[in-house]
């Protein structure tokens, strides 16, 4: 036999019973340890709803108490499943989304960035290697005017080209970057200029390390391009064996230089020949007035 379906009214109300069983616990406590606990407990709860001037069937009082022994409107939480934390992190998305959404698109946009400013940048830099080098050897030879320096040029170049063909990066950019320093050679051009200003040393002399009884002689210079304009020019030191990229520096000279500029500065207080050589465009290296020993210094 098919049981009817109950009335949303019927279990409404079977809901109110079992809500006004467990508010009073004390009936429950005390009666339903009796053998017939179901008619008094339905007794009771007559009275109760009688007294509040409500009628309720003893269908209905009895569907009530069944209920409560069967727990049947008791709240019993979902098992912890992954199905159950998705429905609550759903149900919790106001508070999560925004902030994932604002890491989310934090973390894209340094993605994004690191492409452009880094990745893009070094790809394309990487895909015209070869492009950059030959115009680096056209730019050069077009400054040299000695075939050998035509030649170390394309010896450089074709050795840039070579570690691109084989994929290996520093040893391109090594080539690239002693190709640009001799074309920045190659393009200027300067004086080397005596310095005679007060409080500035214009020269000195050191005794020579591989040779204790011997004196070198120095002269202070600096590189001053047409217009005025100071320069740093690449130096490599004999004493430290290093090259750096400086403004002024000690030039070695023999002692007959030596003393002619000692003895104009004494005589006039500057010296008035003061150009010791000079760098012409196309040159690597600078031609001297008078004859030097060669070999300079940057630190004193």
């Amino acid at each position: 036999m098919v049981e009817e379906p109950r009335k949303l009214d019927d279990v409404m109300m079977a809901m109110d019973v079992v809500d006004t069983l467990r508010h009073r616990t004390r009936i429950v406590d005390m009666e339903l340890n009796e053998s017939a606990r179901e008619e008094q407990l339905v007794a009771r709860l007559k009275e109760i709803y009688g007294a509040q001037g409500i009628e309720v069937p003893d269908r209905i009082l009895k569907d009530g108490v069944k209920a409560l022994a069967e727990q049947r409107f008791v709240y019993k939480p979902p098992r912890d499943t992954f199905s159950v934390r998705l429905a609550k992190a759903y149900v919790n998305r106001k508070k999560w989304l925004p902030q994932t959404v604002t890491a989310v698109g934090l973390l894209a946009a340094i993605a994004v960035g690191f492409q452009l400013l880094v990745f893009g940048p070094m790809t394309a830099e990487w895909q015209s290697m070869p492009t950059t080098i030959s115009a680096e050897l056209a730019e050069g030879q077009a400054l040299a005017r000695d075939p050998v320096i035509d030649a170390q040029l394309a010896s450089l170049a074709a050795e840039g080209q070579r570690a691109v063909a084989n994929g290996d990066r520093d040893a391109a950019r090594t080539q690239l970057k002693t190709m640009q320093g001799m074309n920045d050679q190659l393009a200027q051009e300067y004086d080397i200029r005596i310095v005679s200003r007060p409080d500035e040393d214009t020269g000195f002399w050191r005794q020579a390390n591989d040779q204790p009884n011997a004196m070198n002689y120095y002269l202070v210079v600096e590189a001053v391009a047409p217009g005025g304009r100071v320069l740093k020019v690449p130096i490599r030191s004999v004493e430290e064996q290093t090259t750096e990229s400086v403004s002024l520096w000690a030039q070695r000279v023999d002692k007959a230089t030596f003393d002619r500029v000692g003895a104009e500065k004494a005589s006039n207080g500057m010296v008035v020949n003061d150009i010791l050589g000079r760098k012409t465009r196309g040159e690597l290296e600078p031609a001297f007035d008078t004859p030097v020993p060669g070999g300079a210094i940057t630190q004193w």
